[in-house]
């Protein structure tokens, strides 16, 4: 998620923004658990693997929003 941006930049952001460090965190852990799942490393049924797919996909719709938001 947002390849390209400077590292920097992202941190930045994280320091600026309690939402968006929030969500940023919160939207890398979910990463890795689902990646952890799929792999089968987590245990988890079906039903909550798509939950924390949704989950993970509206943090980052939402961290893609304040990201723009926070740019102008």
């Amino acid at each position: 998620m947002f390849e390209g941006q400077p590292q920097s930049e992202l941190d930045a952001l994280c320091k600026a923004n309690p939402e968006f460090r929030q969500l940023y965190h919160h939207h890398k852990e979910l990463d890795k658990k689902v990646l952890d799942a799929e792999l089968g490393v987590l245990a988890v049924d079906d039903t909550t693997l798509l939950q924390m797919k949704r989950q993970k996909l509206a943090a980052k719709d939402r961290l893609s929003r304040l990201f723009e938001s926070l740019q102008h």
